[in-house]
């Protein structure tokens, strides 16, 4: 069953969606279910280019994927870049090939809100 907010990726052409209505149901694609994206810590993996760094000044979020900058290519690069809360998505960026893999957001306040950075190629990763 899927759930809001969720991210899918097709197996066979790797088309990728996310979950932004409940309707019930298993999401198909090319004939076979498409595979849920399990968020991924730096615990699980270990690797610096792809957990998103967070930092905060004068009430600006300010979220960097990487220690090290992830690559920006045409055949591997970050697509998305979304604080969460609560389970919700509550602001997002999207990105393309060139573009630098960060974005900056204006928040009151923190608590509770974590990262979350979607490669084309390594899924989905928090902070």
């Amino acid at each position: 069953m899927t759930k809001l907010h969720e991210i899918y990726k097709c197996s066979v052409c790797g088309n990728v969606v996310s979950v932004m209505v409940l309707g019930g149901g298993t999401l198909v694609c090319c004939g076979k279910e498409m595979d849920l994206q399990e968020e991924k810590t730096g615990e699980q993996e270990g690797n610096e280019k792809h957990v998103p760094v967070v930092s905060v000044e004068s009430g600006q979020v300010s979220v960097n994927v990487g220690s090290v900058d992830h690559p920006m290519e045409e055949d591997h690069y970050i697509v998305l870049i979304q604080l969460v809360k609560d389970g919700e998505v509550i602001a997002g960026k999207r990105l393309k090939p060139g573009d630098k893999p960060n974005a900056t957001f204006c928040l009151d306040s923190i608590e509770g809100v974590k990262a979350r950075i979607f490669c084309n190629l390594h899924g989905v990763w928090v902070n």
